[in-house]
């Protein structure tokens, strides 16, 4: 180990005092994004990292306007051209903090438990962020950076980053780099390192079927005219067949088979049946034949209808026969599919089956796609001997059954892989009540990230 490091990983583990209170400083900021009235606050939490990016002497340090909250970018590029570039990325904004009672403790007042740190955006992502800083700062104040290093943080994560992919797009040169590295992911245990090297993509939908012109009596009517709703439950229904398996026609034409070294990989994540049966508190686990409920939930697609409309639904009863029933429906997809595709195969399933006695609308409410990282690149590979050297144990590797647009849209416009990583844990309470962040692993994520730049 080169006394570099060495001196870096001991300032780390010295100032983990400052590290906490760096924390403290932008977790107290209320940075919810999707609230109107915390535009002021959202603006302070850019303005706070500006400065503290300065203070890590930074060669350039900007707020670049956008349409709702700014962007926060920084770079250092003094360790020179023949030396890798990471761009980290990182988002400011939080979730809401609702419902408020359920919370043991000030949401934005960081409390201290035991080796928690409560408060929203805790784990989700302001500590992920200063993680980053400190371990640039430990390097920086013990000797010169070892590669160059942009940041691109933004404050729209939380409400689905709408303006970002313009801005990566725009700004192709200003964030051309090597790899991305991406820290707002998470680990599976607090002694288990974990690198996700897939994210899938998301096509949402709005299904809207329309019978008669308006609500009629069941009394009169039923029998005569198509009820809407029955035609929605039988679209639905036919939605998947008996093997658990989505029906829309080319839905599994472009999915990238699992090979037998990658469901061995998969087959090492502590979560077993008995995690889902427990989480979900059902009496049976359901999903496509042949494959294991790790598998399902990050490396095959689904179809899951997310919510249902249709006539009366108050109290009490009123005998309607209703003029339309409406669905949200979501697919999860893995590479290489295309949600534009997706959708273009939900209108061909539902031109094959929808009665004429009804008209139907499907509206694409959203689309991302999925993204799929090289397990054996070299930027990987740094890391995981970085967290070797941490934690004592090689990582793990896992598929996130959700969606982080963000390192889609780098893959696609820079061309460049991601790594994707995060000191979170699934007992965070991530987006709910008490969120938290466990803080001997929020220290040794710093140490790890000191190795992971030297090792670059």
């Amino acid at each position: 180990m080169s006394e570099h490091r060495q001196k870096a990983l001991a300032y780390a583990q010295e100032h983990n005092p400052q590290s906490l209170d760096k924390m403290k400083q932008i977790i107290s900021i209320p940075s919810v994004s999707t609230d109107p009235e915390r535009a002021g606050d959202i603006r302070k939490a850019a303005e706070w990292l500006k400065a503290e990016l300065t203070a890590l002497d930074m060669d350039r340090v900007e707020i670049f306007p956008t349409p709702r909250h700014p962007i926060v970018y920084a770079e250092d590029l003094s360790a020179g051209k023949d030396k890798p570039t990471v761009l980290i990325y990182g988002h400011y904004d939080v979730q809401p903090e609702d419902p408020v009672d359920e919370w043991d403790s000030d949401p934005f007042i960081p409390t201290e438990k035991g080796e928690n740190l409560y408060a929203r955006g805790a784990t989700d992502m302001k500590g992920q962020i200063i993680a980053c800083f400190s371990a640039i700062d430990a390097i920086r104040q013990t000797g010169d950076l070892p590669v160059n290093v942009k940041f691109l943080i933004e404050g729209e994560e939380e409400i689905g980053g709408s303006y970002i992919e313009t801005f990566i797009k725009e700004n192709q040169d200003l964030l051309a780099c090597d790899f991305f590295l991406n820290p707002d992911t998470g680990m599976q245990a607090p002694d288990m390192p974990t690198v996700t090297y897939a994210l899938r993509g998301i096509a949402y939908f709005e299904l809207r079927v329309q019978g008669p012109k308006q609500d009629m009596h069941s009394g009169s009517f039923g029998g005569a005219i198509h009820n809407p709703a029955q035609v929605m439950a039988d679209l639905l229904a036919g939605l998947h067949d008996k093997k658990g398996r989505v029906t829309l026609p080319g839905f599994y034409d472009r999915v990238k088979p699992l090979d037998d070294d990658e469901r061995e990989e998969l087959s090492k994540l502590p979560i077993g049946d008995e995690f889902y049966l427990e989480q979900g508190g059902v009496k049976a686990l359901f999903g496509e034949e042949g494959f294991t409920a790790v598998e399902r939930t990050g490396a095959r697609p689904t179809l899951e209808i997310n919510g249902l409309y249709s006539g009366f639904i108050g109290e009490g009863q009123k005998t309607v026969l209703p003029a339309y029933a409406m669905a949200k429906v979501s697919c999860r997809l893995v590479a290489d599919q295309d949600p534009v595709e997706v959708y273009e195969q939900f209108k061909t399933y539902l031109t094959e089956n929808a009665p004429d006695t009804v008209t139907w609308e499907l509206t694409q409410m959203s689309k991302d796609f999925p993204s799929l990282s090289d397990r054996k690149s070299k930027w990987i590979d740094a890391y995981v001997q970085a967290a070797e050297k941490t934690w004592g144990k090689r990582p793990i590797f896992k598929r996130e059954g959700g969606s982080v647009p963000v390192v889609v849209h780098i893959q696609q416009t820079l061309g460049v892989d991601s790594v994707n990583i995060g000191f979170g844990l699934p007992s965070d309470n991530m987006h709910g009540p008490n969120e938290k962040i466990h803080l001997p692993t929020f220290y040794k994520g710093i140490e790890a990230l000191v190795h992971f730049f030297f090792n670059l």
